[in-house]
């Protein structure tokens, strides 16, 4: 089975979660776009969709299923996104795709956060994946030294701006054995739009596609 199959059968299953009249919440990347593709045959089902960015939003309109502003839908039901790395303590690392501050500002308002991913990329610990983070251009070179100083090796994404107008740094070498502490600390640099660490808000159920179907776990009650 090669990587976009796992995808799709990920993808797929995430569907068994949406139930009638639900709004919801869609991310970004190419097994949320999976995801859409099986979303579009029961569009019937659900009162509509808050997408997390523009690539998204064209996707589920061509698939004729209606977008809202979250502003106007309030809390959602559910929210269905991939990630870029995943730990069995379904912490995250998200924003490969450069929709890390609408990812994670859905999956706030989500009262249900549902991860799809393929098995490569389960993690025992963070960080091997480039971390990205959002930043205000003016402020680019002084995050960078803060992170430098974290022992990150930041790298800026050229020729790329999110859909909020702002720059990403990669940064490499950061081994994220505390992810909640460090995205509290990275958060509070002058400068920092958001992180793309998804610990403080994990996810509740993480869906992995494997060559044995689709495993699931499932985050503990607080």
């Amino acid at each position: 089975m090669d990587q976009d199959q796992k995808k799709r059968i990920t993808a797929k299953a995430a569907i068994d979660f949406i139930e009638e009249g639900m709004l919801v919440g869609v991310g970004t990347g190419s097994t949320v776009n999976f995801f859409i593709d099986a979303l579009a045959d029961v569009r019937h089902r659900i009162r509509g969709a808050v997408s997390s960015s523009q690539v998204s939003t064209t996707r589920l309109l061509q698939h004729g299923i209606e977008v809202l502003d979250l502003n106007d839908a309030g809390t959602l039901d559910i929210y269905v996104d991939g990630a870029d790395e995943a730990n069995r303590n379904l912490q995250l690392i998200k924003g490969g795709g450069g929709a890390l501050t609408r990812e994670k500002i859905v999956a706030a308002a989500s009262k249900t956060f549902v991860c799809i991913v393929d098995d490569g990329k389960m993690v025992d610990v963070l960080g091997k994946f480039p971390l990205p983070v959002e930043v205000i251009p003016m402020a680019r070179s002084y995050v960078a030294r803060q992170l430098v100083s974290e022992g990150g090796q930041p790298e800026l994404r050229c020729g790329f701006l999110t859909d909020n107008g702002n720059q990403i740094l990669d940064v490499h070498n950061l081994r994220l054995t505390d992810a909640p502490a460090t995205e509290s600390r990275l958060n509070q640099i002058a400068g920092v739009v958001c992180v793309g660490i998804f610990a403080q808000r994990p996810a509740d159920v993480l869906l992995i596609g494997g060559e044995e179907g689709v495993r699931r776990i499932e985050r503990a009650p607080a």
